[in-house]
């Protein structure tokens, strides 16, 4: 994942522009889970990596995600809360894909 695609997605040091991809994420979080988005869910997860402007440490890559990371470790719990596999539409799926 490059730090340009979480900026043209919307997710910045200035926080989530307006019309972007980001803001209508951000939207659609809010209104599937009563008015709030979660810290850790991939709103929050991506802005994270906007307002620090580098995604590079993070272990999401165009190849994957990399062992022993912290992409790997939040695929692992989610792995886990949801029975084993990676939901579609969950952070470290919705994550790997920006």
């Amino acid at each position: 994942m490059s730090d340009q695609n979480v900026h043209n997605a919307g997710f910045s040091s200035s926080g989530i522009s307006r019309g972007s991809l980001a803001s209508s994420m951000m939207s659609q979080e809010a209104r599937s889970s009563g008015g709030g988005v979660h810290s850790g869910g991939p709103t929050s997860t991506l802005q994270e990596m906007g307002a620090r402007g580098s995604t590079h440490s993070s272990g999401f890559t165009n190849s994957g995600i990399s062992a022993g990371s912290q992409a790997s470790h939040m695929m692992s719990q989610e792995a886990r809360s949801h029975g084993g596999g990676t939901p579609r539409g969950g952070t470290t799926s919705t994550v790997q894909s920006i």
